[in-house]
């Protein structure tokens, strides 16, 4: 077939594709036949263009978008790879957060919403060392590391006693791009260059204790949030969690976190 234009309708038989994937990908500017009759508008594509229709295909079938698709096959081999890669990695990321929701379904399934002991009352005044990051919810896990790695190096070099555990803390609604910081509880009036620092007012709370992974921390999100409103309370951010075991000192399923929510007392 060297040197033969193929009709769209061959051409789609012969890249496993259909004519309506073909002309939409000739509308994008994906993959444009090499000649378009002027009478008829027939398309017609040669036979060398398969192994790119091929490659959109197998992408395609990976649920790689067609920009992502569109920026690989027009990079140069070293390009085409870190981009794949990228896509891989995001993959990876989304399979990950797949499997923490089966395991969530797989325990509501088993024994319905798991039982939290939500109490009410008082936070003291907390002054906070922090360290802040923006990030999407699917990057906190990430973003906190990282402001931990950046936090407790900062803490030691200025020679700042700090009183575990470490906190984090995050706005009410978990937005596209958001502020969130990691801090730990310093004694008031100690400074130091280079750190920021945040004083939390104390007052009333809501607060529940959860154990287990990370990735299940929204069951126990759950409970207090219905808990605060089935109460006629109004929650205020920053939403505070503080990391009584963590990774370093237990398995994944042993892990303690807890969850605190400052309220107003009155929605007026």
């Amino acid at each position: 077939m060297q040197g033969e234009l193929l009709t769209i309708g061959r051409f789609a038989r012969l890249c496993r594709l259909s004519v309506k994937q073909l002309r939409h990908y000739d509308e994008v500017g994906l993959l444009a036949p090499v000649h378009v009759d002027a009478g008829s508008g027939y398309r017609y594509y040669a036979p060398e263009q398969a192994r790119d229709a091929l490659t959109i295909a197998l992408l395609r079938e990976m649920d790689l978008p067609l920009a992502v698709i569109a920026q690989a096959l027009a990079a140069e081999p070293e390009s085409r790879a870190r981009i794949l890669r990228g896509e891989r990695d995001r993959l990876a990321e989304r399979i990950s957060r797949d499997q923490a929701r089966l395991e969530m379904l797989e325990r509501l399934a088993e024994g319905g919403l798991p039982g939290y002991e939500v109490t009410m009352g008082r936070e003291p005044e907390r002054r906070l060392a922090v360290a802040r990051a923006v990030c999407g919810p699917a990057e906190i896990g990430e973003k906190v590391g990282e402001c931990v790695s950046r936090l407790l190096p900062a803490l030691g070099r200025a020679g700042v006693a700090w009183e575990p555990p470490l906190w984090a803390l995050y706005p009410l609604d978990l937005e596209e791009r958001m502020e969130i910081a990691v801090g730990a509880q310093t004694p008031q009036g100690e400074q130091a260059p280079g750190l920021e620092f945040e004083v939390l007012p104390g007052g009333p709370v809501a607060e529940t204790v959860h154990v287990g992974p990370y990735a299940q921390l929204p069951l126990a999100y759950n409970a207090l949030f219905a808990a605060i409103h089935e109460r006629g309370l109004r929650p205020e951010a920053p939403v505070r969690e503080a990391y009584l075991v963590g990774p370093a000192e237990a398995p994944q399923e042993e892990l303690m976190t807890r969850l605190i929510i400052p309220i107003q007392e009155s929605m007026a």
